[in-house]
């Protein structure tokens, strides 16, 4: 039997409220090789460790198994709203730090979030080829003023850019960051 000494928790949130209007439809529920988009990425983060998790969703609202479901009511207000109600729901949690990503990222892998779990840090971003992405890592001390800040398409990122102490994690040798913004054909 496997004995796990590790006694912090990481959470996970999948932001997943848009319209999609790009995609032309809200992306969580897209199909992509058999799995939609949004239980794929419970999935990933499960796998990778993360408990719980849950999913903000907005312009299309659905089950989502193993996974708390949150409905932003501001979705259309941006993703900072949507982030703040993660962050909010996190911190009825037990949880040490928080992982989010985004539902629209089909090739992220279990592997890559793993990687950003497992960095000591607090403030932790994924990158892509030397580019910031998701999924970001934010211990707990971060999540009141990461609230306070977030509005309109802004989550996390004027926070994070004013930051001296992020930690960068390079994972495009296990995980592609692209986001899906046209179908696949």
């Amino acid at each position: 039997m496997e004995i796990n000494l590790r006694t912090s928790t990481t959470a996970g949130i999948v932001l997943a409220a848009g319209a999609g209007t790009r995609y032309g439809q809200p992306k969580a529920p897209v199909m992509i090789d058999g799995e939609r988009l949004v239980d794929r990425s419970v999935r990933v983060l499960r796998e990778a460790g993360c408990f719980p998790i849950a999913v903000v969703l907005g312009a299309w609202i659905g089950e989502v198994p193993g996974a708390v479901v949150m409905e932003n009511p501001d979705w259309a207000s941006g993703m900072g709203s949507s982030f703040r109600e993660g962050l909010r729901w996190a911190s009825g949690t037990a949880a040490d730090s928080v992982i989010v990503t985004l539902v629209d990222l089909p090739g992220l892998t279990s592997e890559a979030v793993r990687r950003i779990v497992d960095e000591p840090a607090d403030l932790v971003s994924a990158t892509f080829d030397g580019q910031r992405g998701h999924p970001v890592k934010f211990g707990r001390e971060h999540w009141p003023a990461l609230i306070e800040s977030a509005s309109g398409d802004v989550g996390a990122r004027d926070y994070l850019r004013a930051r001296d102490d992020l930690v960068l994690v390079e994972l495009s040798d296990i995980a592609d960051g692209q986001d899906l913004d046209t179908p696949i054909a």
